[in-house]
Parts: structure tokens; C-alpha cells; sequence
């Protein structure tokens, strides 16, 4: 990633929710000084004064304001990220939190765009995909300006794995984890390289053994992070946050960085779905200018992974679509 700018005076990000990952988001925003101004919005406005006044202490170091606002504080803001939601629970999967934080995205995008019609809302609730899909319904915003944070986080920890493996830094590991954030997630191994050289090919140059076990072995433990990490610490946060901040400094910068992130669009022969593949980023939003070269294994993985986050988008409509027939039947006659 390129370095980040100094903080403009017009750069303004607004962060919706003040749990774990949004105030560390602000914390690693103030950090990295691409912002100037950092607004914090919760529904316990208490609770988010307090993260400010903690946040204030470290900001006059960085000349950045973080403040508590409201949805008419996203007006002019580059983006706002919505980190809001039910946190996911040991043992449970990110699909099944959907219904409950629908609720609150049928809150909170309306608003959002309602205040801030030009801006970028970047999710990072989970299920990503399935509420990345609903914000961009409910914005009414052209795609590209809706964008989830999608498998950002699983590549670098697959970057991470690999590396470790191979006994490189990880920047210099090439490697994507495509389709969904979550468990039908896929490592795309054909594109994998590092010095320029696909995987099999290294491990012939440096002498190395190719293991198909070990591979697996890392890409299984890079699906399995989070699980592992909300098992003993009850949540993920760190890692989250600094990757948001990497989705944030292109679209600040105008850089044209490429990450996968989750984007509407039609996959694998799946339409209207929201999953993660190479992006380029920039202060106009996500773009898909270049499709990846899978294989044919690839592809029809790619294509469960889709048709995985479909069924879920379905079942979520036909909830809502029986919930507002219910209340319909329900409801009172008004008295003449």
C-alpha cells in the first residue's frame, strides 16, 4: 500500500458503531493520520463520549479531532464505515447473526445516505457479504460505492500463513482469498506466487518441499482465524480495524490499490450477490476492471461460494417479504 497523506482538512470519516472494532478503527485511523476529523456514532452516545474523550488524548499527538456525532455529521464525510451489529458469538457462524443486524442496517443506511449522498459506505458488520448486498439496496447508491471489507482480512492472513510457511515476509507472498468471508471462503492457489514464481515452482528453486497438506493446512487455519481468536478473546479487532484503514487510504488518496473486497455484482454465473474479488479502490469507489483467471476447480468453488451467500439473501427476503405480510394481516382497521 502507499503511504498515506498528510490529514486534509476535508477529509472526514464517520464511523457508525462504538464497539470494539469501530473505536479501534478510530484509534488505528487516528494512527495512520489520514483523517483530520473523526466522527463516532453510536446509539449509546454515553458510551461513545467516553471512547472519544480516551481517543482525544492520543488525537492532539496526531492533529486529527475525533468527536461524537449524529447522522448529520456524515454530510461531506469520504466515507463512512458501519461496524454496528450483534458481535459473533463462540461457535457461531457469520450467516446466522444476518436477521438480527438487517434490523439495524434498515436503520442506519437510510440515514446515512439520506445525510452524505456522494459519500462511500464501507462495511464491516458481519455477514459482510449478505449486509454489504442490503446496504447497497437500501443506500440506493451505484454499486461501486458500496463496499464491503469482504476477504481483505482473509488475504492477509493467508499472506500471513504462507509466509510463515515459506519463511518470507509476507508482503511479498501474492495470494487471494476470494468469494465469501466466512466458510466457503477460497484460496485461489493457481494465482499464488512469490518472487514472481508460482508456489510449485518456488519451492523447486529454493529447495523446498511442496506439500499439498501443509498448503491446505494454511489455508484452513486462515478460515478458522476468527473462530479461534472470538474463542479465547471473545472478538477480533485488531485486525480488522488496521484492514479497514488499508481499504480507507486508497479511497483517500485516489490510488487505484487493488484488494479483495465484497461488491455487488454477478459471479460464477450467480447474480445479484455480494463477494469478495480483486478490486481497484479509489476516491470513486470498487472496481472490477480485470477478472481473475481461475481454473476450472476454481471456478465452480467460486460459484458455491456465491450461490452459498445468494441462499442466504433469499431466505433473508423471504423473511422480510412474510414478516410485512404478517403485520399486514394484523393490522387494525382504522375506526370510521
Amino acid at each position: 500500500m502507499p503511504d498515506s497523506k498528510p490529514p486534509n482538512k476535508a477529509i472526514k470519516v464517520v464511523i457508525v458503531g462504538a464497539g470494539s472494532v469501530g473505536v479501534t478503527t478510530a484509534y488505528a485511523l487516528l494512527l495512520d493520520g489520514l483523517a483530520s476529523d473523526i466522527v463516532l456514532i453510536d446509539i449509546d452516545r454515553n458510551r461513545a463520549l467516553g471512547e472519544v474523550m480516551d481517543l482525544s488524548h492520543a488525537a492532539h499527538l496526531h492533529k486529527a479531532r475525533v468527536r461524537v456525532g449524529d447522522y448529520e455529521d456524515c454530510e461531506n464525510a469520504a466515507a463512512v464505515i458501519i461496524t454496528a451489529g450483534v458481535n459473533q458469538k463462540p461457535g457461531q457462524t457469520r450467516l446466522d447473526l444476518v436477521k438480527t443486524n438487517y434490523a439495524l442496517f434498515r436503520d442506519v443506511v437510510p440515514r446515512v445516505a439520506h445525510h452524505a449522498p456522494d459519500t462511500i459506505i464501507v462495511v464491516a458488520t458481519n455477514p459482510v457479504d449478505v449486509l454489504t448486498h442490503a446496504a447497497y439496496k437500501l443506500s440506493g447508491f451505484p454499486r461501486e460505492r458500496v463496499i464491503g471489507s469482504g476477504t481483505a482480512m482473509d488475504t492477509t492472513r493467508f499472506r500471513h500463513e504462507l509466509g510463515k510457511h515459506f519463511g518470507v515476509n509476507p508482503r511479498n507472498v501474492h495470494a487471494v482469498i476470494v468469494g465469501e468471508h466466512g466458510d466457503s471462503q477460497l484460496p485461489v492457489w493457481s494465482l499464488a506466487t512469490i518472487s514472481g514464481m508460482r508456489l510449485r515452482d518456488y519451492c523447486t528453486a529454493a529447495n523446498i518441499e511442496y506439500d499439498d497438506k501443509v498448503l491446505e493446512a494454511c489455508a484452513t487455519r486462515t478460515r478458522e482465524a476468527a473462530y479461534e481468536i472470538i474463542r479465547r478473546k471473545g472478538k477480533t479487532n485488531y485486525g480488522v480495524a488496521s484492514v479497514l484503514v488499508s481499504v480507507l487510504q486508497p479511497i483517500v488518496t485516489d490510488s487505484d490499490a487493488i484488494m479483495t473486497v465484497s461488491r455487488v455484482g454477478s459471479y460464477a454465473g450467480v447474480d445479484d450477490v455480494a463477494l469478495s474479488m480483486p478490486c481497484k479502490l479509489n476516491r470513486h469507489g470498487a472496481y472490477q476492471d480485470v477478472p481473475l483467471l481461475l481454473n476450472d476447480e476454481e471456478k465452480e468453488a467460486l460459484r458455491k461460494s456465491a450461490q452459498s451467500i445468494k441462499d442466504v439473501i433469499t431466505s433473508l427476503e423471504d423473511h422480510l417479504d412474510a414478516a410485512q405480510e404478517t403485520a399486514e394481516a394484523t393490522k387494525k382497521p382504522e375506526q370510521p
